[in-house]
């Protein structure tokens, strides 16, 4: 894979998918439909997922293509494959909270190797850098790429952590696992933003001790490993790997280097 013509592509996409959510949530009231698994779809999902498959089956046909929005897509299998979530959290999307991402990596062998996470309500925008590297980019967001901050994940005070937890999926599980450690403060975010925290050195824990899939994490856990960053399972604290059946992926926890797991 070319990473200098793949990263420069993922760019782009994410900015048109973010533009045509932004479109739907930025008018009047949109419909909220229920998909098979009881989560909530809109044609903002479907809209950037349109843009983003168009735009990575064009330039790459011959990868295999994961998307949240195509159920056809969750029977592939594959080692090498692009795997797109065009609009995760789509709770905070139609609560208008603001904490909502594209996400899409590419992912080789097991590893989400390059990836790019946008918060458009946020005018955030996080990826991996060609050399693999993370950095987040200082909009407005044009053409071509503005200034780049790169990205590195904090040294963590086991005293005083920083912790980052889920918004819409905060459970007794999950605050009985963050009281194990000494946490100096804790914040919420949706979405693939929590890894993105942790990149930034925002924050220096995100447990996550629920259900998601592989299209949840894959960007935002290539932008932590690009900083630095790690994401385990919370069973075995092995890598988390990508490629599963069925896409869905354990518990696990993403953290800076220097944190002590409990």
């Amino acid at each position: 894979m070319d990473f200098d013509h793949l990263v420069p592509l993922l760019r782009r996409l994410a900015l048109r998918a973010g533009e045509a959510i932004m479109q739907v949530y930025q008018g009047p009231d949109f419909e909220v439909r229920t998909k098979g698994d009881a989560s909530p779809v809109t044609e903002a999902d479907e809209a950037a997922d349109a843009v983003i498959s168009a735009g990575l089956r064009e330039a790459f046909p011959d990868v295999t293509l994961i998307t949240e929005e195509q159920a056809a897509s969750h029977a592939l299998t594959a080692s090498t494959f692009f795997i797109v979530d065009p609009l995760d959290g789509t709770k905070e999307f139609v609560q208008r909270r603001g904490d909502f991402t594209v996400n899409i990596a590419y992912v080789q062998d097991g590893i989400p190797l390059r990836g790019v996470v946008y918060a458009p309500a946020r005018g955030r925008l996080f990826y991996t850098t060609p050399d693999g590297r993370a950095a987040e980019e200082a909009g407005p967001f044009g053409p071509e790429p503005g200034p780049l901050t790169p990205l590195k994940v904090s040294t963590p005070d086991n005293a005083a952590l920083m912790v980052v937890a889920s918004k819409s999926h905060r459970d007794q599980a999950t605050d009985d696992y963050i009281s194990r450690y000494a946490v100096k403060d804790m914040t919420s975010a949706g979405s693939s933003l929590k890894f993105c925290l942790v990149a930034t050195g925002e924050a220096d824990l995100y447990p996550r001790l629920g259900r998601t899939m592989e299209w949840d994490t894959a960007a935002g856990d290539a932008v932590l490993r690009g900083a630095g960053g790690q994401v385990v399972r919370f069973d075995t604290h092995q890598p988390l790997t990508y490629g599963k059946p069925g896409w869905d992926n354990p518990f696990f926890i993403a953290y800076a280097p220097g944190v002590v797991l409990k």
